[in-house]
């Protein structure tokens, strides 16, 4: 069980961000409010950055606007008035009219519904009679609809349906059933039916508004009651050509791969013009900004005084700008766009081709993108660390980014490069924060496991960097040094408990400081005796240097110990016994590691030349002298000042060694040294 936690712990920065993953797959599948409206909000940036280029094309906006109001009466105006406009475009030579414009309701000046009131107080009145035999105003605007090429407009509603808007043409389908997919409503608000009648299209005046209220969409089928209709641009293509019928393309038709799945629409084609569109059949609006060439105020027209080449062959569409009167619809280019405008930009990009689109394999792709960034990163981070893990995803990002620019800017291709490099970003937070938290781990651990016997900076450098120690053993040249109090028997024998435990810490307090100080390890403490080691666990290129030093402040150190020691007798009456130590350096390959058992273990030393020291610091009292340092320790020190004592058969060892005297760091601390030890060293 503790091995399978050991795994666990060791997998962990893996498996955290399975859930992520997870999460973040089933967003992409349900695609939530949130999710499509940040996608939305980069495409619009998208949008506002490259919106499409606007290129003189056959299309026009007959604008009832502010001048058009003043100069010809308040709205709505009388419907014979309206017939007049509809015969002035169809005299210009208007390829067809279209009436951003609801026609729902009679028209409440016609001279027999004015009238009705007057009828019981005058009902004989010849002036009534005459009012009453007046044409009616809305049968003088359908007959001048029956002259022109005419697209009606109708307004999807909720609610329960009382009549359907009329169809005008016919749907062929090739793929699956576009009812599946389109805009659904209950009802519609249609124009009056002999208007209806009399147009030659009806068409739909929705735009798809985003919950952030934005126009950024068109269904181009929209089914009221069940029953497709096509929108008031698409209508008016579908007229201008003659054609009769729309073939709508979905998943499963000839030369649509949707590899077995229910993908939706793919496209709509109509006459000689082809418009991919959305899985719901709906468009993007590629948009212009606003150009006022696609204008021409109603009054010019009325009047007689518009250029006629600004509709000859002209799609024409009748709309207002008026205030009180437009319609606001926000776009992301123009937070006040008019109905009107977004149908004409709808029928520029539709004969320039010029479209937008999000592929159906966007989605795919998309995902697959984010599972290759995630899986990087996860791969990445505990083997390149998170510095460069954070490079490598940003190399991944930037790509992203550029390539959806490139697909938007070159193809007019919608990918959305933020959510799944936001998935990577969580990925990489989560997986770093894992290791993050490892790491602290290892390092409270090296912290808890050296702190004892480690020089402070030293336990600092395992702390950030643990991976430079190896657990367990391995072979390094070390530098060892055993020292040992002369006489300690005799020492111990002149002192109860409390009084040798004193004296205990005292010496080996500062001799540990010097030793720690000078970047080694103490080993263990053998009552009175000190083990410690230099190049391990961290690498020392001067370990035998930092040794050599470290035996001569610990020689330093005692002799500021004797002095205050002499003095604590003097002042006690008390004889004054003066103690003295012998050190053993020997350098050499050893096994270093974490030894013991899993109960219990030390990080500690093990090897023949480790035995060396130990019996060079015994051969201290064979030759008088406090510090013995081996061969190859003296070869790593030329700096220092060393006396050769003998070719010495150490104990154990086969063949004999050089042993050699430290004297000091330089012939001024030999000199010093010399006069201060009196050549009296210990026996």
């Amino acid at each position: 069980m503790r091995r399978v936690r050991r795994v666990l712990s060791k997998q962990l920065h893996y498996l955290v961000p399975l859930p992520i993953l997870l999460l973040s797959f089933l967003a992409w599948v349900s695609e939530p409010q949130a999710l499509v409206q940040f996608r939305m909000a980069v495409f619009d940036e998208f949008l506002r950055l490259k919106p499409r280029q606007y290129e003189p094309v056959p299309v026009r906006i007959v604008d009832i606007d502010e001048e058009s109001i003043e100069r010809f009466g308040q709205w709505p105006w009388p419907r014979t008035l309206l017939a007049k406009l509809v015969q002035r475009l169809n005299e210009l030579g208007a390829a067809v009219i279209g009436f951003d414009i609801l026609l729902i309701d009679p028209d409440r000046t016609t001279p027999a519904r004015v009238i009705k009131g007057l009828e019981e107080i005058t009902p004989d009145d010849p002036i009534i009679a005459r009012f009453a035999g007046l044409p009616d105003h809305d049968q003088v605007l359908a007959e001048a609809f029956g002259h022109a090429r005419i697209v009606i407009g109708f307004a999807p509603r909720s609610g329960e349906l009382t009549r359907s808007p009329q169809a005008k043409a016919s749907f062929a389908t090739a793929g699956d059933d576009p009812l599946m997919w389109v805009p659904q409503y209950p009802s519609a608000a249609p124009a009056l039916p002999m208007l209806e009648g009399a147009a030659a299209g009806n068409g739909s005046l929705g735009t798809l508004l985003e919950h952030d209220g934005i126009a950024r969409r068109v269904p181009l089928l929209t089914a009221i009651g069940g029953k497709l209709y096509p929108a008031l641009a698409l209508e008016m293509l579908r007229v201008a050509q003659n054609a009769r019928t729309y073939i709508v393309k979905s998943a499963g038709a000839s030369g649509v791969s949707a590899f077995g799945e229910h993908t939706g629409i793919t496209a709509i084609k109509v006459g000689n013009i082809t418009m991919p569109t959305g899985h719901d059949g709906t468009v993007w609006i590629h948009a212009t900004p606003h150009r006022s060439e696609r204008f021409v105020p109603a009054w010019k027209i009325l009047d007689g005084s518009a250029d006629p080449d600004l509709v000859r062959d002209n799609a024409v569409i009748v709309g207002t700008t008026a205030e009180g009167l437009k319609e606001f619809r926000p776009t992301p280019l123009d937070p006040a766009a008019s109905g009107a405008e977004i149908h004409a930009q709808l029928l520029e990009q539709m004969l320039l081709g010029d479209n937008v689109e999000r592929p159906d394999w966007a989605r795919g792709a998309e995902v697959v993108f984010m599972l290759e960034i995630a899986l990087a990163i996860v791969l990445l981070l505990p083997r390149v660390g998170a510095r460069w893990t954070a490079l490598v995803g940003a190399a991944a990002v930037a790509p992203a980014l550029l390539g959806s620019w490139y697909a938007y800017t070159t193809y007019n291709w919608l990918l959305d490069p933020v959510f799944p490099s936001l998935v990577g970003g969580l990925v990489y937070l989560s997986s770093s924060a894992v290791l993050f938290l490892r790491a602290e781990a290892e390092r409270r651990h090296v912290r808890h496991a050296f702190s004892r016997y480690l020089a402070p900076s030293i336990v600092a450098q395992l702390a950030e960097h643990p991976e430079r120690l190896k657990l367990g053993g391995e072979s390094r040249e070390l530098t060892i040094m055993f020292s040992d109090i002369r006489g300690f028997t005799t020492i111990s024998e002149a002192l109860d408990p409390q009084g040798l435990t004193t004296f205990l810490n005292r010496y080996l307090t500062p001799m540990t400081d010097v030793i720690l100080s000078n970047s080694g390890t103490v080993d263990k403490y053998m009552a009175d005796g000190i083990m410690a080691f230099w190049n391990a666990p961290l690498a020392d290129p001067t370990h035998a240097e930092h040794a050599c030093r470290a035996a001569l402040g610990m020689r330093s150190a005692l002799v500021k110990l004797n002095d205050a020691w002499r003095a604590e007798a003097q002042a006690a009456g008390r004889p004054f016994r003066e103690v003295r130590a012998g050190i053993g350096l020997n350098t050499g390959h050893c096994i270093v590691g974490n030894l013991g058992s899993d109960q219990r273990f030390d990080y500690s030393v093990l090897g023949d030349d480790a035995n060396v020291a130990s019996r060079l610091e015994g051969q201290t009292k064979t030759y008088y002298v406090d510090i013995i340092v081996g061969e190859r320790t003296a070869d790593q020190v030329p700096d220092l000042a060393l006396l050769e004592l003998d070719l010495n058969q150490v104990l154990g060892k086969t063949k004999p060694v050089r042993i050699f005297f430290l004297l000091g760091d330089g012939q001024k601390s030999c000199n010093t040294f010399m006069h201060s030890m009196k050549l009296e060293f210990v026996n």
